[in-house]
């Protein structure tokens, strides 16, 4: 009795999806990410999600629609064809393809839990506009599992996991096993124990020989990412089985052509956003909403996957194309670097931060649980390690996220940029000191001066996620300013420079090919000149360059730094050098194999390796973008890490709550 209960209650929750999925994709259709016109009349009304959910569940549409429609120009001189929706939920398929005349010689049955297709049949019954989409020989059966029955559309009610069941009531509705069938499944499988799950893939190959099976689903259960999508899931009571024993693209492949089917290909989202759909169409949807949330975009298109499965030589013509252009790949993985938490609670979102004399961090700006705040923070590290004051700023500091704080000779420190919301760059530089000298007092509150900085000349366009380095020119300190975007750019790609003893953005002779305009990217003082390294580029794509800015006696030369193996592109990432070493830290990257950890460089060798993070001692997924991070050398050099998170698709905002460190010695000595 008690397994049944809970078994009922675990259904229940799942049907509970289908009614988040639909106000979701209602949203999406509403913004204009894709025409549906139907979707509305599932809902008791339509509600605007936030842009990252919208281009969610665009991805998600897109790719259906993508098999969809080539399966229907190939199967287009058969005598009859059919589409079986497994899981349809409050799907509006069939009124869209009705009304867009897409049915020649198609019947659509989709099967779904009774509780469900009683929900739907009542709704279509009582709506004139979905009513009249069902030819006149319609029936409303007053009991299943056939709820609605019509020449070309049959909704039963019926439990996916009862195959037997389910074919029986197919069979009564008058599905031809001999004609070419289309089977959708979406977030549908994997709500089901494994083995239920592979007993309905293994009865569809052999009930269906001409078919092509379209499933999306999630992966990659095991990084930050997937530890907060399983959690979420399991607080619906609704968890993902399938992951555990299929946790990738290749394992569901292996999948199924292991349950019967004789061709398959997955792609994740990433792949098929940026190889199969035109560009034309990518920068349609990508101007539609003010967006600023990347990383969450490429990490949740990265944990789900579009599959086509085919039986038959004429589905075969069906299957999803791989994608053209390499795949990114990182360099071979030594043993891990340890990672230790440090007992300093900190958090926050696109904060920023610098390393000022006697080893002091200074940390600016950032989103937290409660809010954005103007608040900063010091850190340092005594005898007992790591502490954190707070600092009084005037009322002049601006609330600001993806900003730069750089320091400056004299124990002072330049904050540029940044933004309040996406469509709201701040104005200004911002000058920084300590109020008074010495060290903190038992209180741990230290007063820090801000001061604008009124500078002359031509001024750079506003901008957030740039970068705002130190470099030297005949003997000046200039502050350089490269990259980032703003709200009528999805990438910037010039550079300005302010003398810092003129308060002046001045012109310096820059010789060279310059980087390709980007944003999220590193730049570091180096040798006088800089160092730059990846960044989010035009096309939507993390980039895996080296750039160094050198000195010369006319200014400036841009040259690019060729390293073997090639660090794996990404961005959102931090880096610091220490000697001739750049060291990149964290960020969002496209390969499937785990996430970034610290990248090794030898700006001199051109050796670089890539190292894995050892989080064992972490209990929370530590999610390293949109975080700070800082080199100290001390007794050896370590790294440490500052707030990071994200807000993770619909799963909710994740913050990592308290700092890290990293012993990169074990690193230095290997290359």
């Amino acid at each position: 009795m008690t397994n049944r209960k809970k078994q009922k209650g675990s259904d229940t929750a799942v049907q509970g999806t289908n009614d988040s999925s639909v106000v979701s994709k209602a949203s999406a259709a509403a913004q204009g990410y894709f025409h549906d016109c139907f979707l509305k009349h599932f809902v008791y009304k339509v509600a605007r999600r936030a842009p990252l959910i919208n281009r969610g569940y665009y991805v998600r549409w897109r790719a259906v629609e993508h098999c969809l429609q080539t399966f229907l120009q190939v199967t287009q001189h058969c005598a009859k064809r059919q589409i079986l929706s497994l899981g349809a939920g409050f799907d509006s398929l069939y009124f869209r393809l009705c009304a867009d005349e897409a049915l020649n010689r198609t019947i659509v049955f989709e099967v779904d839990f009774p509780d469900v297709t009683r929900r739907k049949a009542a709704l279509i019954r009582s709506n004139v506009s979905l009513s009249r989409m069902l030819d006149s020989q319609h029936v409303f059966p007053p009991t299943g599992p056939v709820y609605v029955s019509s020449s070309q559309y049959f909704l039963l009610g019926v439990d996916v996991r009862h195959d037997s069941i389910v074919e029986e009531a197919l069979g009564i509705a008058g599905l031809d096993p001999t004609a070419p069938t289309l089977i959708l499944s979406e977030v549908v499988l994997t709500y089901m124990k494994t083995q239920q799950s592979d007993d309905i893939i293994s009865w569809a190959a052999r009930l269906l020989p001409q078919s092509l099976f379209v499933m999306y689903e999630q992966i990659h259960p095991q990084d930050p990412f997937g530890r907060i999508m399983q959690q979420h899931f399991l607080k619906l009571n609704s968890t993902l089985h399938a992951l555990r024993q299929y946790p990738d693209a290749d394992a569901q492949r292996q999948r199924f052509l292991a349950k019967g089917w004789e061709k398959c290909v997955c792609l994740d989202m990433n792949e098929f956003f940026l190889r199969l759909i035109p560009d034309d169409e990518r920068h349609r949807v990508e101007r539609l909403e003010p967006f600023d949330e990347y990383e969450e975009w490429h990490q949740k298109c990265s944990h789900y996957f579009i599959l086509t499965a085919s039986r038959g030589s004429l589905t075969a013509q069906c299957l999803l194309a791989h994608p053209a252009g390499p795949v990114p790949n990182s360099s071979q993985k030594p043993a891990g670097l340890a990672v230790n938490i440090e007992p300093v609670c900190v958090e926050g979102l696109g904060m920023a931060s610098t390393l000022l004399d006697g080893g002091q961090i200074l940390l600016t700006g950032g989103f937290c649980r409660t809010g954005r705040g103007s608040s900063s923070r010091f850190l340092l590290k005594g005898h007992e390690g790591w502490r954190s004051i707070h600092v009084h700023p005037s009322a002049s500091f601006i609330l600001r996220l993806y900003h730069t704080v750089t320091s400056i000779p004299g124990g002072m420190a330049v904050i540029y940029g940044g933004r309040s919301s996406p469509v709201n760059p701040i104005t200004g530089l911002l000058k920084v000191t300590l109020h008074n000298e010495g060290s903190p007092g038992p209180e741990d509150v230290v007063e820090l001066h801000e001061e604008q900085m009124i500078c002359t000349g031509a001024h750079p366009p506003l901008r957030w996620r740039h970068s705002a380095t130190l470099v030297t020119h005949q003997g000046k300190d200039l502050l350089f300013v490269f990259g980032g975007k703003n709200e009528s750019e999805a990438v910037l790609g010039d550079g300005y420079f302010l003398d810092l003893d003129q308060l002046h953005w001045t012109e310096v002779a820059v010789e060279g090919a310059a980087p390709e305009a980007r944003h999220s990217h590193s730049a570091c003082s180096y040798q006088g000149g800089l160092v730059l390294f990846g960044g989010h580029g035009r096309r939507g794509e993390p980039l895996g360059d080296i750039m160094a800015m050198k000195s010369n006696e006319e200014g400036f030369c841009w040259e690019s730094i060729e390293v073997q193996p090639p660090p794996c592109p990404r961005y959102s990432h931090s880096a610091h050098i220490f000697g001739d070493h750049l060291i990149v830290v964290g960020g969002v990257w496209l390969h499937s194999a785990g996430v970034p950890g610290v990248a090794v460089i030898n700006l001199s060798t051109r050796c670089s390796i890539e190292f894995s993070l050892v989080t064992n001692s972490v209990p929370w997924p530590l999610m390293l973008h949109s975080f700070c991070s800082e080199l100290v050398i001390q007794e050896e050099a370590q790294l440490i890490l500052i707030g990071g998170g994200g807000n993770c698709f619909s799963f909710g905002t994740h913050f990592n709550p308290q700092l890290v460190t990293v012993d990169l010695e074990p690193a230095l000595k290997r290359i």
